[in-house]
């Protein structure tokens, strides 16, 4: 007798499901197969339980973390299918520490084996966080009794920089921070600074005080005379509009320096 279609396709139905990537477990006796033993060949990636370990250690003590493993966290979110534990510590090789690594350029960056342009941004823009966290503790709040959180706005912000930038720190009646800018960009020793355009800013604002910072990629922090004659000028400038120097910052990587506490203004 001739099987019809219908009994034949009823002998090999079709199981939902099955893939190449899946081995099917029979049993011997019964010839049976049982889908629900199925075995996945692609195993997880071997990295993909560091992660998850190193993401708990991090929730339980963020401190405990050497710097290359903080970076590995970092890295996990712009690189997520690869192992970031070597490009993190080539990383601190190149930077010699986090600090470093995050205030590399763009550039210097790109040059690490495995750190893609937009892995570069993404360092960059943590970095760009946290000088935002840092001047966003200082907006608008007393300076005079914010003083340590000003100098590690200033420090983080302009310590590493491989030319000088001349920056206001702009305050109103109260002394509190009103803006804060960056007035001038120069080159590896010099940066111009004119007293007439400070004051005509200042006014814009309605500052009535400011706080002068400027930083010395040289390391060395000491006053130059240039920086003494320049004070002096934008301090007569400022006398006519009644508005006060606070202070003179200058900053560097080894340290900084307060024309006030060195008694030059």
């Amino acid at each position: 007798m001739k099987k019809s279609a219908r009994d034949t396709n009823s002998q090999t139905p079709a199981v939902a499901g099955v893939t190449d990537n899946t081995t099917e477990v029979t049993d011997n006796a019964t010839g049976i197969t049982d889908m629900s033993a199925t075995i996945t060949k692609k195993d997880k990636p071997h990295y993909t339980g560091h992660r998850d370990r190193l993401r708990e250690r991090f929730l339980d003590a963020p401190d405990s973390l050497p710097d290359y493993e903080l970076l590995e966290i970092l890295l996990f979110m712009a690189i997520p299918r690869k192992d970031v534990k070597p490009i993190a510590k080539q990383l601190i090789d190149r930077f010699k520490n986090i600090n470093g690594v995050l205030n590399a350029s763009l550039n210097d960056l790109e040059g690490v084996d495995g750190i893609s342009h937009n892995s570069a941004i993404a360092i960059r823009a943590i970095r760009a966080a946290g000088l935002r966290l840092l001047k966003q503790n200082i907006m608008g709040r007393p300076i005079l009794n914010s003083w340590q959180r000003l100098i590690e706005y200033v420090e983080a912000a302009m310590a590493n920089e491989n030319n000088e930038h001349f920056r206001i720190i702009f305050l109103n009646k109260k002394n509190e921070v009103m803006a804060d800018e960056v007035q001038q960009t120069g080159t590896v020793d010099h940066t111009p600074a004119y007293p007439r355009e400070i004051m005509k800013r200042s006014l814009e604002l309605g500052a009535t005080a400011l706080i002068l910072v400027h930083n010395h990629p040289s390391g060395d922090a000491t006053p130059s005379d240039a920086d003494v004659t320049l004070t002096k000028q934008i301090i007569a400038a400022a006398k006519p509009f009644d508005i006060m120097i606070h202070d003179h910052l200058i900053i560097s990587r080894n340290g900084t320096q307060s024309f006030k506490n060195l008694g030059l203004i």
